[in-house]
C-alpha cells in the first residue's frame, strides 16, 4: 500500500474543509433567505387582517353615523355633518389604495388607523350634540303642544263667539227681508177676464201681497218675477237683475214704494206671444238680493 506524502494528505484535508465550509455557509445563507420570506409573508398577512379589522371598524363607524344622519336637519349651519363627510372620503381613499397595493405598507396602515380614529371623535361629538339638540327640541315640542292647546281652547271661544255673532246677524238680516203672502197666479183673457184654457191665455197675472215689517228698510223697491214653463224654459224677456252675485234673468218686474206697511193686491203680468202648454209652471219672486217666494202652479187645457 503506498502511502501519501504528509504535505499531499495535509493539502486535501484543507480542501475538503473548505468545500464543506462552502457548503455550511451556502446552506445557512438558503436557510436565512427562506426564513426572511417567510418573516415577510408573516408580515404582510398581519398588515392585511389590520387592514380587514380597520375596514369593518370604519363601516361599523358608518352605520352608526348613518342612524343620526336624519338628524342634519336640525344642525343645518353645524360644520360636523362637512367634517365627518371630509374624515369618510379620507378614510375611504385609503382602503381603495390599500386594495390596489399588492404589497401592504405599515405605514399606510397607520394612515388608516389615524384617519378612523378621527371619524370617531367626530361621530362622538356629532351624536352628542344631536342627543343635546333633540332634548332641547323635545322641550320645545311640550311646551309648543302646551301653546297649541290654549290656542285651540281659544280659537275654540272666538269660533263660538264668531258663530253666535253670525246666527244674531243671520236673524237680524232675515228679519229686515221683504216678505209676500197670498202667492197666485192665473190666465187671462183679452177682456182681462180669468181664462180656464192656458192654451188660450194672452196674459199671465201673478198676484201677492206685502206685509207689514218694521225691520225692512223703506224705500223704493223693485219686484222682479220669474215664470217657468214645464219644459223649464224662462217665459219673457223682462231684462236681468243681481241674485247671489250673478245675473239672472227674469219674466217681468214690479217697482214699490215701500214704507213699512202692508200693501195689498200687487200685480205683475206677463203678455204671453206664443200659446202655451198644460202642465206645472213655477212662480218665483226675488227682492234685494233674496227669494221671497217661489210657488208651483198647474195650468190645465
Amino acid at each position: 500500500m503506498t502511502t501519501l506524502p504528509k504535505n499531499k494528505t495535509t493539502m486535501i484535508l484543507g480542501i475538503i474543509i473548505a468545500v464543506v465550509v462552502i457548503i455550511a455557509v451556502a446552506l445557512i445563507g438558503f436557510q436565512g433567505y427562506k426564513l426572511s420570506n417567510v418573516a415577510n409573508e408573516n408580515e404582510q398577512l398581519k398588515l392585511t387582517n389590520e387592514q380587514l379589522q380597520l375596514a369593518n371598524e370604519f363601516q361599523s363607524v358608518n352605520n352608526e353615523f348613518a342612524q343620526y344622519e336624519n338628524q342634519t336637519q336640525i344642525m343645518v349651519n353645524d360644520s360636523l355633518a362637512e367634517k365627518y363627510a371630509a374624515a369618510k372620503a379620507k378614510v375611504e381613499k385609503l382602503i381603495a389604495e390599500l386594495n390596489s397595493e399588492k404589497k401592504k405598507s405599515a405605514k399606510r396602515i397607520k394612515e388608516l388607523q389615524d384617519e378612523i380614529a378621527t371619524l370617531k371623535g367626530i361621530l362622538r361629538h356629532y351624536i352628542a350634540k344631536v342627543d343635546s339638540l333633540s332634548k332641547e327640541n323635545q322641550g320645545l315640542r311640550v311646551e309648543n303642544e302646551e301653546i297649541k292647546d290654549k290656542n285651540r281652547q281659544l280659537s275654540a271661544r272666538v269660533a263660538s263667539v264668531s258663530k253666535d255673532n253670525e246666527e244674531l246677524n243671520e236673524r237680524m238680516t232675515l228679519a229686515e227681508k221683504l216678505n209676500v203672502t197670498g202667492v197666485n197666479m192665473v190666465a187671462l183673457k183679452k177682456n182681462g177676464k180669468v181664462e180656464k184654457n192656458i192654451t188660450k191665455a194672452t196674459q199671465l197675472m201673478v198676484t201677492f201681497t206685502i206685509p207689514q215689517n218694521n225691520s225692512t228698510p223703506v224705500g223704493e223697491k223693485t219686484i222682479y218675477l220669474r215664470i217657468t214653463n214645464p219644459e223649464g224654459d224662462l217665459l219673457g224677456n223682462g231684462g236681468v237683475f243681481n241674485f247671489e252675485g250673478a245675473s239672472v234673468k227674469c219674466t217681468s218686474r214690479l217697482n214699490i214704494e215701500y214704507a213699512g206697511e202692508e200693501i195689498g193686491g200687487l200685480k205683475i203680468y206677463y203678455d204671453v206671444n206664443t200659446t202655451l202648454n198644460p202642465g206645472e209652471y213655477t212662480v218665483e219672486l226675488f227682492a234685494d238680493n233674496y227669494r221671497l217666494a217661489s210657488r208651483k202652479f198647474v195650468m190645465k187645457k
